[in-house]
């Protein structure tokens, strides 16, 4: 989908796991897969880019950003105002300053303010705005993106970013598509705390 839709990079960043975009980085394909992940901290979704290795779920998320900076990673905040998204700025806003770039568009926020407000913070704190399909199927995948300022390499793309040499741009999810997206999480979530009972 990604090649379909006209991406040079794609970062796939998978819940805590860094199987699938490891198995991508495989694939013989025009598209660059950036080695990434969305790491779930205890103040909320955190994504990085730039390590092939897992991190540990359910750590701070300070001490999450300075292992990714140890391994020479990047750090971006996903949705950080999203209420039923673990944004990480809800519960702290400060989170933002921690980081290296803001997700300021994410193509799932569907009233938009969620999406105002992350751009709102990256400008008082001088970071960077890139876009986010929060692809949940492939279908959407291409539905947030990013213009890069860079060279076609995961080096020059992280280094880009960290300069805020960014242009996030793209298209809402559907609204019937985040809708039945949402109802199954929520149908998941029931029925994993009723299994643990």
């Amino acid at each position: 989908m990604a090649e379909e839709r006209g991406l040079d990079a794609i970062a796939i960043t998978d819940h805590d796991t860094v199987e699938g975009n490891r198995y991508a980085q495989t694939l013989d394909s025009p598209v660059l897969v950036i080695p990434a992940v969305e790491v779930s901290t205890t103040q909320g979704h955190l994504l990085v880019l730039g390590s092939s290795e897992p991190f540990d779920a359910d750590e701070d998320i300070y001490q999450t950003i300075a292992e990714a900076r140890h391994r020479g990673a990047i750090t971006i905040l996903p949705h950080p105002f999203h209420l039923w998204r673990h944004g990480a700025g809800i519960s702290d806003s400060t989170t933002v300053a921690a980081v290296d770039a803001v997700e300021s568009y994410n193509s799932r926020h569907l009233a938009g303010r969620a999406n105002s407000k992350a751009k709102r913070y990256a400008e008082k704190y001088h970071k960077p705005c890139v876009a986010g399909s929060d692809a949940h199927v492939a279908t959407y995948v291409g539905y947030g993106v990013t213009l890069i300022d860079a060279e076609k390499n995961v080096d020059a793309i992280l280094q880009a970013i960290r300069e805020g040499k960014t242009t996030p741009t793209g298209q809402m999810t559907p609204l019937s598509t985040y809708t039945r997206q949402s109802m199954g999480g929520v149908k998941r979530r029931i029925a994993r705390r009723i299994e643990k009972r």
